[in-house]
Parts: structure tokens; C-alpha cells; sequence
């Protein structure tokens, strides 16, 4: 199942590309169910709050008509900053799966640990590695793009 979610993610990561965002999806479930999914648009929106982790979050706290995510998982293509990181705290995720780890910004181990920092009122599960091969391409293919 791990899998099949975070293949949902990597589609968002993939539409965010394609309208020029650095491609980073996410996707949060809830008793087994998608309650909702998102992917980068702050270069579009003109916010820097505008991650697929915040949006997503945005649109479940919206569905389940509570801040407090309690009992549902995150799936995301790329390791969260720490803004994204702290919003998945307040939140109380209970898991966090992630893809590619982020060694300029990543905040849930790889460069700071704001996720798994038990001095926090939460603590999520953090899995790293689902799809991995696949969400750190579209990051290097992104940018490799860019670069040209």
C-alpha cells in the first residue's frame, strides 16, 4: 500500500513540473482512505507557504473538519523543510513517509530534525525510502532541466 500511495504523490510531484514548480507531491490518508493529495505551487501562487505538504494539509484539516490530524499518514515525494516539517507536527500526523531525502533542507533528520525532535509535543513515525529511485529523479531531472 506504501507504494501505491506515494505513486499518487509522485503524480502530483509530476503535475507540479509540468506548471514549473520543483516537483514535490503529497498525499495524506485517513483510515485507509486519500482525504486529500497536493504538490508545490508557491512560484505559481506567489506564496512561500504554498508546499504540497501545507496544501495538503489545508485540504485535510478541510475535509475533516479539524486542525488536528490525528490517525492520518503523509506520503511525500521529497524530505519536508522545516516549515513543512512543523505544520506536519502541529498537525499530529501520525506517519510520515518520505521519498527522497533533502540534504540542503531537509528537516526530519537529514539536516536538522524538526519531525523526530522529542523535546516537541508530537512525534510522528518517520519512514524513510518509499519510492525513493523514482522521487529523487524527478528532482534531478527537474533541475537538471533548469540548469540548461
Amino acid at each position: 500500500m506504501n507504494d501505491e500511495i506515494m505513486r499518487i504523490a509522485i503524480e502530483e510531484a509530476v503535475r507540479g513540473s509540468a506548471a514549473g514548480e520543483v516537483p514535490v507531491g503529497a498525499v495524506i490518508v485517513f483510515e485507509g482512505s486519500v482525504v486529500s493529495s497536493a504538490h508545490n505551487e508557491n512560484r505559481s501562487m506567489k506564496d512561500p507557504t504554498c508546499h504540497a505538504e501545507m496544501t495538503a494539509i489545508r485540504k485535510a484539516a478541510a475535509v475533516l473538519g479539524n486542525e488536528r490530524l490525528v490517525g492520518c499518514d503523509m506520503y511525500v515525494t521529497k524530505e519536508p523543510c522545516a516549515m513543512c516539517a512543523g505544520a506536519i507536527v502541529h498537525a499530529r500526523i501520525k506517519r510520515l513517509f518520505i521519498g527522497a531525502t533533502d540534504e540542503k533542507y531537509g528537516a526530519c533528520g537529514t539536516v536538522i530534525n524538526v519531525c523526530g525532535n522529542r523535546v516537541l509535543n508530537h512525534v510522528p513515525e518517520i519512514i524513510f525510502g518509499v519510492l525513493s529511485g523514482v522521487a529523487g529523479e524527478l528532482l534531478k531531472d527537474f533541475f537538471r532541466d533548469k540548469r540548461k
